[in-house]
């Protein structure tokens, strides 16, 4: 098995070969999913990439975030770049990168990201035929999963082996974004995840104990390297990009240790010890076994790396009283987690005190004071992250990568990214968001929503019909008591066991929808849940049910009958039987395939690969902002309207697919498998920030949701006039009154005036 190390420095990349890496990843410069690192320079890539193959070493590099509309011809230029500096492969989360990789640089090796999200067969398989090489499988697989797989599936499977775990399913996880717009999928997560949260309201659960509810322990799989070998996988990765040299080099060591000396319990525990020195956090199995993990979180710890040094136990100025738990030094790099607001923050020791005598350093047990950034207060929790004489240590400056500066200036030919960029279009500089009033559409003026008093049911009841057509969303057959503003052009229902036994229940409530209904599939389907969703899908389109959702790209081989295949590179288009039509309408002939939200499109390039893979219509990425929805909307209308002539795009643009958007609901901030006994679901939980979550189970999964929804409603007539088909209205996790929808259709085309006032996630803001 190949061993795979991580980089986020020089040094550490120097490290990680002498330490018997055999492959190293590193960030792309401008699209890595470590955006809050320092980058490196195409110069520095160059040198890595050179000295790494002078030692016989690979070089991934994970150019792994979403990408803007406005970020394309950079992502062009990127790619060139690696192509032409002999990356060894490239680690992609976006659809849109796979895209123009696949279809201008041939050169380049593709392997799926975990942020792609794969974490059953149909999706690993999905990606292999859409020409990936390796799949790098979700986090949360256990070894008899791989192995299935491994069986099922012809391509490279490459896991996470160490280092640091997400609460969430990568690629699901929308809570930083959320929370402030820095999106951890496009690498610039806070980690809300690692704050302290309390228990509020009313009812049970109430009073329980607050803690580090999602704060995950660290994953230490070297006793599992033979069960991963047997299970197929290729590739052993470390995780760590924002680690230091020394943790590099110590957990490399430990790997290449116990991959050379398999069963030699004697190494094992010298490994053991190498990982001790790499001050990590407390170590887990994460989802290896089967079962819920019993040590994945402790909930009364913060999760922080590095050796716990006690709490400040007196704070005069920037300096504080503590009863030391380790040894201490002048020089160690320290890291101070303020408890009352979460908030972290490393830094090096400069003053070690014991009364007025300044020590150099001080031994465990040892009443000090040690001076600390600003802040600071009684309670916060001190850790020891690295070792000042370490730290001390000459780097052996083996890269240089001044001699390469050269080398980059014409490592491209501007006729090739001019060839791409007139392939592609030109987008058009817009003006800024915040100087854009609600604007005229296409055709005719904006709507203001129209009030009539409803011809059927109750008297009295008004009816507000939004500027776009909109779609009803449900994951529970009660939300359709909710008193309806208007009828919907479509009724979206998640299928789930419990949907599906109501369905069986229910029929007759749906027949005023038979022809308009749309069964959707939930984002995340683990392995032994897929025969249930094979059984439950064609039982339904006997039915006659042909109009479907997908949550992830991998399940449209749940059709693969009715859906074209990957198809050759530069061969995305819409399939000839595909008719244009309304966003809500099917083709007459069969199955209509629509793309969640969840499959995170941000850009026009990831519509184009979805064209290509059948869909008919596709929801754009629900943490978008308002000017990149503007940008890549511009983008498809200029593409459109361009004589078939001098057209050099695929045919997908030329009937571009009809777009849509969640307009209101309740997203889940984060998805995750972990159902722990301490969670208590449906009972608020507030951070120190004030940030109020709800835990949910959902289709087998925990989630979690805001305290209250989000709505783009009174900025639809913009949303029309820009081009979006369809706004979906998403009632999914939540309770709604009767009334609830006709007061929030109220809202429609009025942003700001009247009504309750909601979030509007990202769109009136900018997503980073």
């Amino acid at each position: 098995m190949e061993l795979l190390a991580p980089a986020g420095t020089i040094e550490a990349f120097e490290a990680a070969v002498e330490s018997g890496a055999d492959a190293i990843y590193i960030g792309a410069p401008a699209f890595n999913a470590r955006a809050l690192a320092r980058h490196f320079s195409l110069a520095e890539v160059a040198a890595m990439i050179d000295h790494a193959h002078t030692n016989r070493v690979k070089v991934y590099l994970a150019m792994n975030s979403l990408m803007k509309e406005n970020e394309i011809g950079k992502a062009v230029e990127e790619l060139a770049a690696l192509e032409a500096l002999k990356a060894d492969a490239l680690i992609i989360q976006d659809l849109g990168i796979a895209y123009l990789a696949r279809k201008f640089f041939p050169g380049l090796r593709l392997h799926a990201s975990t942020l792609m999200g794969a974490h059953n067969s149909l999706n690993v398989r999905q990606f292999s035929e859409m020409g990936f090489k390796r799949v790098v499988l979700a986090r949360e697989m256990t070894l008899g999963e791989i192995s299935q797989i491994h069986k099922q599936c012809p391509v490279e499977l490459e896991v996470f082996v160490h280092g640091a775990l997400c609460f969430a399913y990568s690629g699901l996880c929308l809570f930083s974004s959320y929370l402030g717009g820095k999106s951890g999928l496009r690498g610039r997560c806070v980690q809300p995840c690692r704050r302290r949260y309390t228990w509020a309201g009313k009812g049970r659960g109430t009073g329980a104990p607050a803690g580090y509810l999602f704060s995950m322990n660290d994953l230490a799989g070297l006793e599992l390297i033979p069960h991963l070998r047997q299970a197929g996988v290729s590739s052993l990765k470390i995780e760590g990009r924002m680690r230091s040299a020394q943790y590099v080099a110590s957990v490399v060591k430990a790997y290449r240790l116990a991959l050379d000396n398999p069963a030699t319990p004697a190494v094992l525990a010298e490994a053991k010890e190498l990982l001790e020195q790499a001050m990590g956090r407390k170590a887990s199995l994460g989802y290896f076994k089967k079962g819920q993990p019993t040590d994945i979180i402790a909930p009364q710890h913060s999760g922080n790396i590095g050796l716990f040094l006690g709490k400040t136990e007196k704070v005069t100025g920037n300096r504080a009283q503590m009863t030391l738990k380790e040894p201490l030094r002048v020089g160690d790099r320290l890291r101070i987690h303020q408890e009352g607001s979460g908030e972290r923050q490393s830094f090096t020791l400069k003053g070690l005190w014991q009364g007025k005598v300044a020590l150099d350093k001080a031994g465990a047990g040892s009443k000090v004071q040690v001076d600390l950034p600003p802040g600071a207060q009684w309670g916060d929790s001190l850790y020891k992250v690295d070792l000042g004489e370490r730290r001390q240590q000459a780097t052996k400056k083996g890269i240089q990568p001044g001699l390469f500066s050269k080398r980059i200036a014409t490592l491209v030919d501007p006729r090739k990214l001019a060839q791409i960029a007139h392939f592609l279009g030109k987008p058009v500089n817009r003006p800024a968001v915040g100087k854009t009033r609600e604007e005229r559409p296409a055709r005719g003026k904006v709507q203001a929503p129209v009030h009539s008093q409803a011809q059927g049911g109750r008297r009295g009841v008004l009816q507000v019909q939004l500027p776009l057509e909109w779609w009803l969303k449900i994951d529970d057959f009660e939300s359709l008591k909710v008193q309806l503003p208007t009828p919907p052009s479509r009724l979206v229902i998640t299928l789930s066991r419990q949907t599906f036994a109501q369905y069986s229940r229910q029929q007759k409530r749906l027949i005023p929808y038979r022809r308009r209904l749309v069964w959707a599939l939930p984002p995340v389907i683990l392995e032994e849940d897929l025969q249930f969703y094979r059984d439950a899908i064609g039982h339904l389109r006997t039915s006659g049910y042909n109009a479907w959702q997908i949550g992830h790209i991998g399940q449209r081989l749940l059709f693969a009958a009715d859906v074209p295949a990957a198809g050759e590179p530069g061969g995305e288009g819409l399939p000839p039987s595909r008719k244009k039509g309304r966003a809500g309408q099917p083709p007459a002939e069969g199955l209509l395939l629509c793309g969640d939200y969840t499959l995170n499109v941000l850009n026009s390039m990831s519509v184009q690969a979805l064209a290509g893979l059948g869909l008919g219509n596709v929801q754009l990425a629900i943490e978008t902002d308002r000017q990149n929805v503007f940008d890549l909307l511009g983008h498809i209308a200029e593409l459109s309207s361009l004589p078939a002539q001098t057209k050099l795009i695929p045919r997908g643009c030329k009937n571009a697919l009809p777009m849509g958007m969640t307009i209101y609901g309740l997203p889940p901030l984060f998805t995750a498998r972990l159902a722990s006994p301490f969670f208590k679901y449906d009972q608020p939980l507030v951070s120190p920030k004030g940030e109020v979550i709800v835990l949910k189970q959902c289709w087998g999964q925990t989630v979690a949701v805001a305290d209250q929804p989000f709505s783009l409603v009174p900025h639809s007539a913009e949303l029309a006039a820009r081009g979006v088909a369809y706004g979906v209205v998403d009632l999914s996790h939540m309770h709604p009154r009767p009334d609830e929808l006709v007061a929030v259709f109220r809202q429609a085309g009025q942003p700001g005036r009247g009504g309750r006032r909601l979030r509007t996630f990202n769109y009136t803001g900018n997503l980073l």
